[in-house]
């Protein structure tokens, strides 16, 4: 039995304008993740560097943002989610400002790690200010519109990463940041409402030491992987198990903690839980294969990184078109139906691309990408509806990070998967056509990922619909009771 159908709640000006808020915040975080990545050989050359010390600049972002993550929604509960924004905000910008004016590979490491702790911020409290303001019968058509810089920026981050390196010096991939995060912190001072996000309670810090340094420890061993490290290798094994014992470690220790860190109870709902690992599941699938066709242009085809991120565009095209009509169907639909249709749809579209050669048309490659854009917008976007639904205003403050969480944990393992995989079918590969058939390989590999991330999207409808059964016997028992009374 499918969700009824329900009249739509009014989206007031007001709601909007928030939104606005704080996408300017979110997409400079998201665009930090990627658009360094094209300027690292410069920054080797500028820096008088090696490779692995320059790695060390998106690593330190990305750990940064890991460790920080947690500690969200006990800020949002306890300083008010409007500061905690706000403090993000200027911890991010005046990251970005220091990045730009270092001269030395040290300090830039040190601030891009004082940047990644504002920018981790940054995401899971624009959720907390959006759920709360939205509320649950406009979450949907909300977050369609807020979280599409989170499938956008990913994809654009090379591009203009790619021009300001070619045309500007190094600094302003960072000093770019500043005028937005300036014009950003005038507008949230302004434009953002104080939330309730509940009460704090004391900080448990024990939870947060425990998993920020899993998290921190687990994303390292992974990205070591993705890096190219072998999967037997000490820092890939040390950092993995490690962050992974310490991750067991804080689940025993939030089972006994009065006021965890993250109150895990909310696995206890069917709905939630399903749409949680749908959201794990659908990053490990979308993120990890994301990285495959501009590695394909650029190593296969031999094209520039302005070029392999222009030629990534439809798939950006396709989820700007389908993740505002996601959210307006989950919420009429349920965002079980609309995730499972989009995972078989990414499943779908990824078989043509086991098939590329070396010149494969361009025109059917965009096809394929749009499409998969589709999906992008169609699995992702209604499992945050349905979780952010399914959920009291006072455990959003709980949920936003953990759903942040998984999908960084999905994007690293996917990612490194996908990587890995590569780099072994490569590594004989010496012509076009062999680099191809390693490509087509991987995305086998791609495939499996986003078929077993179809599990947690079926387990989702399944709880959705006995959601509603429960709820329409309930609406008619008292009916049923009077009508026993002869009443």
């Amino acid at each position: 039995m499918a969700p009824s159908r329900r009249a739509e709640t009014p989206i007031e000006r007001h709601v909007w304008v928030v939104a606005g808020v704080v996408i300017l915040g979110m997409i400079m975080s998201i665009l930090d993740t990627t658009i360094v990545n094209v300027a690292l050989a410069t920054l080797a050359r500028d820096l008088h560097s090696g490779v692995a010390a320059v790695q060390w600049v998106i690593t330190g972002y990305m750990l940064a943002l890991g460790a920080t993550i947690p500690l969200t929604g006990w800020a949002a509960r306890r300083f008010g989610a409007k500061p905690t924004y706000m403090v993000s905000l200027v911890l991010f910008t005046v990251g970005s400002a220091a990045c730009g004016l270092s001269s030395a590979i040290g300090p830039l490491i040190a601030f891009r790690v004082l940047q990644g702790v504002g920018g981790g911020m940054l995401m899971p409290v624009a959720m907390i200010i959006m759920a709360e303001v939205a509320g649950p019968q406009r979450m949907g058509r909300v977050m369609g519109v807020v979280s599409m810089p989170a499938m956008i920026a990913p994809i654009l981050g090379p591009v203009l990463g790619g021009v300001i390196v070619q045309s500007l010096h190094w600094s302003w991939i960072f000093f770019v940041n500043v005028p937005v995060g300036v014009l950003a912190l005038a507008m949230a001072a302004r434009m953002l409402p104080h939330t309730d996000s509940g009460e704090a309670g004391p900080l448990d810090l024990r939870g947060l030491l425990l998993l920020s340094s899993g998290l921190v420890g687990f994303t390292f061993g992974i990205s070591e992987l993705g890096a190219g490290a072998p999967i037997g290798s000490l820092k890939v094994l040390l950092g993995g198990l490690l962050g992974l014992a310490l991750m067991g470690a804080f689940l025993a220790s939030s089972s006994r903690a009065a006021r965890p860190l993250l109150d895990l109870r909310l696995y206890r709902s069917r709905i939630y839980s399903g749409a949680a690992f749908t959201t794990l599941g659908a990053s490990a699938a979308l993120f990890g294969a994301m990285i495959l066709i501009p590695l394909y242009y650029q190593v296969v085809r031999g094209d520039s990184v302005i070029a392999a991120g222009l030629l990534t565009v439809p798939q950006g095209l396709g989820a700007l078109v389908a993740m505002p009509l996601a959210g307006r169907i989950s919420e009429r639909l349920g965002g079980g139906r609309v995730a499972v249709a989009g995972v078989l749809l990414l499943s779908i579209s990824t078989v043509p691309l086991a098939f590329l050669g070396a010149r494969t048309s361009l025109v059917y490659i965009s096809a394929i990408l749009l499409v998969r854009g589709l999906s992008i917008g169609l699995c992702f976007m209604p499992a945050m509806t349905a979780a952010f639904a399914a959920l009291r205003p006072e455990q959003v403050s709980d949920a936003s990070p953990q759903l942040n969480v998984l999908q960084r944990i999905g994007g690293a393992v996917g990612t490194a998967i996908v990587a890995a995989v590569l780099a072994g079918a490569s590594r004989q590969a010496r012509t076009p056509a062999a680099l191809a058939h390693a490509y087509d390989k991987t995305y086998w590999v791609a495939l499996a990922i986003a078929a077993l991330s179809l599990l947690p999207a079926l387990l989702l409808l399944r709880a959705e619909r006995a959601d509603v059964r429960e709820r329409s016997a309930g609406e008619q028992h008292p009916q049923a009771a009077l009508e026993g009374a002869g009443l």
